[in-house]
C-alpha cells in the first residue's frame, strides 16, 4: 500500500519504484466527460484506428451512419480531446504550442538498416469501461521493439519524458522522431534529447504516416488487446498492457520482420543464428 502522508520516510516516487507501480496511476481520477461523450469517443477510437485519414466532417458522417447523430463541431472537439488528427495535410490547423520549436522530418528516403538508428514515440487514446487514459510508447524502427511505455490521464509531457528516460536504459538512438504535439516540442522534452546529442525529427503537420511503425503498433494494441479485454480501471489496463507488450516483443512474429520477433531483431540474436546470411 502506498503511503502519501508526510510522516512516511520513503518518497511516493520511491515507493512506486519499489512496487513496480506507475506513479501516474496513484493520482488517477476518471476524466470528467459525460457518458454520452464517452460512448461517442469510444466509437471514434474504433473508426479512427481503422481509417486514420478521417477528419471531423467524415467522422461525423460515419458516426451518423452508425446511429450516433454527432455534428462536425462536436466530433472535432472530441477528436481534439482524444489527441486525434486526420493524416492528410490541412491549412493552418492544429498548430504546435506557440513558442515551441518544430524540427524538420529527417526520415524521408532514409535507409533504416540497424537498431538504435531511429526511435520514435507517439501517444494514443485507450478506452476504459468508465473514462479513458493516454498511452505513450517508444519504438525502435528497425526491429519494431517497444522500448518503453507509460499511461497517463493527462496529455502533459511528464509521462512522455518518463517513458523516454526509461527507453534510454537500452541505449541511445541517432534520430528520435515524433509528431509536432506540444508534449514533444516542449522545452523539457527537447532538452532530454539534446543532452544526449540526439538528432530530432518531427512529422509533417497532419502526416501521421510519417511515423508509420507506431501507427501500426497502435492498431495491433487495440485490435489484439484493448478492444478484446475491455479494461475496467487503469491498474487493469496497466497489467493487461504489460502482458501484451511482453507478448508483442518476445513472442509475436511479424511478417515485416520475416516472421521473427522484435526482440530477436533488436538483440541481434538473428545474426548469431545466421552468421553467414545469404546476400
Amino acid at each position: 500500500m502506498i503511503e502519501r502522508e508526510e510522516s512516511s520516510r520513503v518518497s511516493v516516487r520511491r515507493q512506486c519504484e519499489l512496487l513496480f507501480f506507475n506513479r501516474s496511476s496513484l493520482y488517477y481520477n476518471p476524466v470528467p466527460v459525460s457518458p454520452e461523450d464517452q460512448a461517442v469517443m469510444n466509437l471514434i477510437d474504433e473508426i479512427y484506428t481503422k481509417w486514420p485519414f478521417y477528419g471531423a466532417r467524415r467522422m461525423s458522417w460515419e458516426l451518423k451512419s452508425r446511429g450516433s447523430f454527432v455534428g462536425r463541431k462536436r466530433a472535432g472537439r472530441l477528436m481534439r480531446l482524444m489527441g486525434l488528427e486526420a493524416i492528410f495535410p490541412k491549412r493552418n490547423t492544429s498548430k504546435p504550442h506557440p513558442g515551441h520549436p518544430v524540427y524538420p522530418y529527417l526520415l524521408r528516403g532514409l535507409s533504416i538498416n540497424r537498431t538504435n538508428q531511429v526511435w520514435s514515440m507517439d501517444i494514443t487514446y485507450i478506452r476504459l469501461r468508465q473514462g479513458f487514459v493516454y498511452l505513450a510508447a517508444v519504438i525502435d524502427w528497425k526491429s519494431r521493439y517497444v522500448l518503453s511505455w507509460k499511461i497517463s490521464n493527462t496529455l502533459t509531457s511528464d509521462f512522455c519524458i518518463e517513458a523516454l528516460k526509461e527507453a534510454f536504459e537500452y541505449g541511445t538512438p541517432e534520430i528520435f522522431n515524433t509528431d509536432q504535439g506540444s508534449q514533444f516540442t516542449s522545452e523539457d522534452f527537447v532538452r532530454v534529447l539534446k543532452n544526449r546529442s540526439i538528432q530530432i525529427s518531427m512529422d509533417g503537420r497532419g502526416r501521421a504516416l510519417d511515423n508509420i511503425f507506431v501507427e501500426r503498433l497502435w492498431r495491433s494494441v487495440k485490435y489484439e488487446n484493448v478492444y478484446l479485454k475491455g479494461y475496467e480501471t487503469i491498474p487493469d489496463a496497466e497489467t493487461g498492457l504489460k502482458e501484451y507488450f511482453d507478448f508483442y516483443n518476445l513472442q509475436r512474429h511479424h511478417q515485416s520482420l520475416d516472421y521473427k520477433t522484435p526482440w530477436l531483431i533488436y538483440s541481434g540474436l538473428e545474426v548469431a543464428q545466421n552468421p553467414n546470411p545469404v546476400a
